[in-house]
């Protein structure tokens, strides 16, 4: 019987490692093409993407994780049905709480960490994350500035383009500003530029051995001088402090303070570990497949219990964040009602079979 065990719970390790490392793939590739376009926009910086994209993971996790575990637990299950070993344990004597343990024995010390990464590592990478996007909104536009990129600054008036940058960020080559000033265009071209702070912290770009163009489109009023040096200021970013919302704050704050919006992010960090369990737990009865049957069918099944959970998980946490249901009654209306289909596909699937 341990020996079943052990070879269940590794069979069932590999299959939630291999899901999980595909499922991880998927997501990190799309969030990194996301945060690869921003950048290529000049909305972040070059620097930016690899921390931007390691918050966003992390925040991911929870999901990846059930999602990996669910597949896993199902994977393996299925195939021991398909194989017609299930039913060689089951004609052995091996009833459904032996089927259960192991699958309790492995998804425990997961469930576990989906826990402690839901409850604490989400807020906390969330309120990095703001504390980080706060620091690079409030840098200047030069600070941003990369070469071969048209970094525009927040009140969209000032375009510049550099194509040289030095490694220090101080001097820049072949530069192009395009801008505008009291309803006209202007236009500055430089061969050469570099950055100046002054005493009193003003940042000034000089441009040197240039010539700047100022005029209205369309009409052939143009003002041309050139210049052998020019200096332009680059005025500093202000940025609005960022409004604490419940998912920054510890599950400590979110219980002082038992508001609508408080306790529907408590629902939500909470149902995370809860659908986990109970999903690995739903993966036994599902996981019966007749041989004789198609193979696709229950994973298509099991697919759309997925999707339907966690749309109602959703659904909950707005009414829980109105105010129509309290905390307790949106988890009996969700998980009670899986846990309620449980118990119903254990008796329909292992009837007479209980020790």
């Amino acid at each position: 019987m341990r020996r079943f065990e052990r070879a269940l719970t590794r069979e069932m390790a590999a299959s939630a490692s291999m899901a999980f490392a595909a499922l991880a793939a998927i997501f990190t590739v799309v969030l990194l093409v996301r945060t690869l376009g921003k950048a290529a926009l000049g909305d972040i910086s070059g620097e930016a993407v690899l921390p931007l994209l390691g918050f966003s993971l992390l925040r991911g996790l929870p999901v990846l994780l059930t999602l990996s575990l669910f597949i896993g637990v199902f994977m393996c299950l299925s195939r021991l049905w398909r194989d017609s070993e299930a039913v060689i344990w089951m004609n052995g004597g091996v009833g459904p709480w032996r089927w259960t343990r192991p699958v309790l024995r492995f998804a425990l010390p997961v469930v576990l960490i989906i826990a402690v990464v839901s409850l604490e590592l989400m807020p906390w990478s969330i309120r990095k994350q703001a504390i980080y996007e706060h620091v690079l909104a409030s840098r200047d536009q030069v600070s941003t500035l990369a070469p071969g990129v048209f970094s525009e600054d927040r009140q969209g008036r000032r375009v510049i383009f550099v194509e040289t940058l030095a490694d220090d960020g101080r001097k820049v080559g072949n530069v192009f500003i395009h801008s505008l000033e009291r309803g006209r265009m202007g236009v500055t071209v430089a061969s050469s530029g570099q950055v100046k702070v002054m005493d009193n912290e003003d940042t000034f770009l000089v441009l040197e051995k240039g010539k700047r163009y100022l005029g209205s489109p369309g009409e052939a009023d143009f003002w041309m001088a050139t210049f052998e040096s020019y200096a332009l200021r680059i005025p500093p970013q202000t940025v609005s402090e960022r409004r604490v919302v419940p998912r920054m704050l510890t599950v400590a704050q979110l219980l002082r303070n038992p508001g609508q919006e408080n306790m529907a992010e408590w629902f939500r960090r909470l149902g995370h570990p809860i659908s986990a369990l109970l999903l690995c737990l739903l993966a036994v009865p599902l996981s019966y497949v007749n041989p004789r049957a198609g193979r696709s069918l229950n994973v298509v099944f099991v697919i759309l219990i997925y999707a339907a959970y966690n749309n109602f998980v959703g659904l909950a946490h707005g009414w829980v964040q109105r105010g129509a249901l309290g905390v307790l009654e949106a988890g009996l209306a969700v998980h009670g009602t899986l846990l309620l289909l449980l118990l119903i596909l254990y008796w329909r699937r292992f009837r007479g079979a209980w020790e």
